[in-house]
């Protein structure tokens, strides 16, 4: 069940480099996409938010910036991808310290995705999440 994918593969590329509060762009981008797509009405949609969320904010923090957010679709995976300033690897911290703000980027990200990894290009890298796009077509929201 498809809602309003068209069939065949869908890309969408918002530039951040240099751009004001990325966190909230990147989150108003992933939601129209969402919304065009025919999946913001799922529970996973508000996961989908916060996995974008946590990816610009470790970029943000932790990374020289966000370069770029790519958000690519076709009827089997929402593929989310952002590209840094660093080619250093990101590293999840094995067990976040409770009270102790910060270490739960990483852990949230594999929580919430389906698959999620990393790869270099040049002078920075991309970390990229997947979601099954049967999380994002069923299970609508209650109430919506």
């Amino acid at each position: 069940m498809s809602v309003g994918l068209p069939s065949g593969r869908q890309r969408r590329r918002l530039t951040l480099a240099g751009v004001p509060g990325p966190v909230a762009k990147g989150r108003a981008f992933t939601r129209q996409a969402l919304r065009d797509w025919g999946w913001d009405r799922t529970e996973t949609s508000e996961d989908t938010l916060l996995l974008v969320s946590e990816l610009l904010t470790n970029a943000s923090l932790h990374a020289n910036g966000c370069r770029e957010l790519v958000l690519a679709a076709d009827e089997s995976v929402l593929h989310i991808e952002v590209h840094d300033g660093t080619t250093t690897p990101p590293v999840r911290h094995s067990a976040p310290q409770r009270g102790i703000p910060g270490g739960r980027g990483l852990y949230i990200v594999e929580r919430l995705s389906d698959r999620w990894g990393t790869h270099t290009y040049g002078t920075g890298k991309a970390v990229w999440a997947e979601i099954e796009a049967s999380r994002l077509e069923y299970g609508m929201a209650a109430g919506r």
